[in-house]
């Protein structure tokens, strides 16, 4: 855990969404199709709240939870630059395989829109998974954030030497088999886990949810280059690429390319 807390210590986690909107644009309409109004929500995994603001912004009432605590930090300074920290019922430090201090069916709706990732040993994804099921209320809506196995095979084929030990094919058979990661630079993308499609829906299922749908988080937006966004920016057909991107999120035939998954489910009544 301490290399994770290291690397998002002195990582800008803010400003990666800044400067890769799609994620959040996307994941936020699904959100706000789903989302009861008005309702008690955790961010858990937040890190430096990005979501949790957006959430609050809209009078939602927010819970934030992360490992680490300059995030955390960083959460409540932003919550008091927006003028928003009285939306917010806490902000902890609290590792998402054990959520201490928070009751038993406690919120309407949970995000784990990070943990699930970081977590490489199976027991300690089923701790989390437990975890965000206990928290919330029977019926409660949740949405929980993968990183696809497929997506990384490509992204390691096209950029072997930016995501060594990728850098060889054996290496890449033994990743597309085992779904675990360890970047071989230093202070490089902490390790990982990366799920194959097939295994998302049955593994929430299997641990108390009931799958609504399962979105792909960047869509096929995470492979276009930027001179090419700029090419539908200067025609004006930005917010058109957009609605496309958005309805395309949710074309299976997409998901294994697609960087981020949403997975959106209920907690079994």
């Amino acid at each position: 855990m301490k290399p994770l807390i290291d690397y998002y210590s002195s990582f800008d986690e803010w400003g990666r969404l800044e400067r890769e909107p799609l994620e959040f644009f996307i994941n936020w309409h699904y959100m706000m199709k789903y989302l009861p109004s008005q309702c008690h929500v955790l961010d858990n995994g937040a890190g430096p709240g990005k979501y949790s603001m957006a959430l609050a912004k809209e009078g939602y009432r927010v819970t934030l939870s992360d490992v680490t605590p300059r995030l955390v930090e960083t959460a409540q300074e932003k919550a008091a630059e927006l003028g928003i920290e009285g939306q917010f019922d806490g902000f902890h430090i609290l590792n998402a395989v054990k959520l201490a201090g928070l009751m038993d069916n406690l919120y309407d709706a949970s995000l784990m829109l990070g943990p699930l990732y970081h977590l490489q040993k199976e027991e300690e994804r089923i701790l989390a998974v437990s975890e965000l099921h206990r928290v919330t209320k029977p019926g409660g809506i949740v949405f929980v954030a993968f990183q696809s196995r497929m997506r990384m095979t490509l992204t390691s084929l096209q950029l072997p030497r930016h995501w060594r030990p990728h850098d060889s094919m054996d290496a890449i058979q033994a990743f597309r088999s085992s779904g675990v990661f360890n970047h071989a630079d230093s202070g490089r993308f902490t390790s990982a886990y990366y799920f194959d499609l097939e295994e998302i829906t049955p593994f929430m299922e299997s641990h108390g949810f009931q799958t609504i749908q399962l979105i792909g988080s960047s869509s096929i937006g995470g492979l276009l280059s930027q001179e090419q966004i700029i090419y539908w920016e200067e025609r004006g057909d930005y917010p058109k690429l957009l609605d496309l991107l958005i309805e395309l999120a949710q074309d299976p035939s997409i998901l294994g390319v697609s960087s981020h998954l949403l997975y959106i489910g209920l907690k079994n009544a």
